[in-house]
């Protein structure tokens, strides 16, 4: 019987949820957690805001914890390893995007907590080839958050070949935007934050940013009109894009990984006489998660996390909620 706190309503509060996984599949590992990191996207679920959440729903796709089984067809995993699980439990692992090493881009990939329970719970599930192995040098209290909000931003700096010399933009500095300063400082890269919230300026410059910018002000970003080779978009509200644009270097990037539900409008005509671009991604491949947390390790990259029991997974959220999370939230788990 695994242990979990679920929400039985859309917006409703997490109880405790009892339930009988069944027999573990030939490919799967069980995870016993020990932490598991509360994020935005766990909220959208809650609320049903992308309208597949099924209830009860278990959240939680940021577990860290000890392989407690493997299914007799598991490789290259073993009971008492140190892993991680994120957004994804699994992918078909023949399709052509698998095949090529983009597990992530499967058509049929499965989402920890879409259709399934998720990490808040003692133990929990998922294809073998999803349990990344942590490194030593890691800290599994503050590892939850690398899983969701890390491999988010690490992943489009490996896939767009982001140069060490580059001079590039991080937007919306909260749980996504600290680790993505971290990471581009360590990568080489000139560093610009930007942020709404004044109060953050100096927070950005210590966590890696050689310049803080006022999102909200047109003559701040009239600033960096034509400097920035990449633009990382963290946030999820409305912002004036054109000024973005603007602000890019000739082949520059804009580059979406905060969900912005609204349409963004763009002018073709100014991408094209820069050679300019508008792209997004989701979550990296196992593959590119491991390379992120030997790259942590290395360079001591961590999130700046909060606290909290899993018993106390409802003040978690609505402390999440408030606003006020600087920058990660982390359950310990004390269920039982």
């Amino acid at each position: 019987m695994i242990h979990a706190l679920a929400a039985k309503t859309p917006k409703g509060a997490l109880e405790r949820f009892d339930y009988d996984p069944g027999t573990l599949g030939d490919d799967q590992v069980e995870v016993a957690i020990s932490h598991c990191g509360i994020c935005h996207s766990d909220l959208s679920m809650l609320d049903n805001e992308w309208g597949m959440t099924k209830y009860p729903l278990v959240p939680g796709h940021e577990g860290i914890g000890t392989i407690s089984a493997v299914g007799k067809n598991v490789k290259a995993r073993r009971v008492g390893e140190k892993v991680g699980v994120g957004w994804f439990s699994g992918s078909c692992l023949s399709c052509l995007s698998c095949m090529s090493g983009d597990q992530n881009l499967c058509a049929t990939a499965e989402g920890t907590i879409v259709g399934r329970h998720g990490a808040f719970a003692d133990r929990v599930r998922c294809q073998w080839a999803w349990a990344t192995p942590l490194p030593a040098g890691i800290d599994e209290a503050k590892a939850g958050p690398l899983f969701c909000g890390g491999i988010t931003v690490f992943n489009p700096i490996v896939q767009l070949g982001i140069s060490p010399l580059a001079r590039v933009g991080v937007v919306g500095i909260g749980g996504l935007g600290h680790l993505a300063l971290q990471f581009l400082n360590h990568w080489g890269c000139e560093v610009y934050a930007f942020t709404s919230s004044p109060g953050k300026a100096k927070e950005a410059k210590a966590l890696g940013a050689h310049e803080a910018v006022d999102s909200t002000s047109d003559a701040g970003l009239a600033g960096v009109k034509g400097r920035l080779d990449f633009i990382l978009i963290t946030a999820n509200v409305d912002l004036n894009w054109q000024a973005y644009i603007d602000a890019l270097a000739p082949k520059g990037k804009l580059h979406f990984v905060g969900a912005v539900l609204n349409p963004v409008p763009v002018a073709v005509f100014p991408l094209l006489v820069g050679q300019k671009s508008v792209s997004a991604s989701p979550l990296g491949s196992p593959a590119t998660a491991s390379r992120m947390l030997e790259f942590c390790a290395r360079h001591k990259i961590e999130a700046i996390a909060e606290g909290f029991k899993m018993s106390e997974a409802n003040k978690a959220v609505a402390h999440l909620r408030s606003g006020k999370a600087r920058y990660r939230v982390v359950l310990s788990n004390d269920l039982g």
